[in-house]
């Protein structure tokens, strides 16, 4: 949600987090993948403007205009 919402594609975020295309498509079916391939895609879309929070165990997603 946050990287379309970016207007990226995998591709992009893929490059942009410094993972491979595959670790993004397999977190986006939601596999699993290292922790710190994790925080790479997190680091790279707050870098984008993406802001994450989290309550009552849900994580929310807000993406700039």
């Amino acid at each position: 949600m946050a990287r379309a919402g970016l207007g990226w594609s995998a591709k992009e975020l893929s490059a942009a987090a410094g993972v491979g295309y595959a670790t993004v498509a397999r977190f986006e079916v939601g596999g699993n993948i290292a922790q710190a391939s994790q925080d790479a895609i997190r680091k790279a879309l707050e870098g984008g403007g993406v802001d994450f929070s989290e309550r009552a165990g849900r994580v929310g997603v807000t993406v700039p205009e």
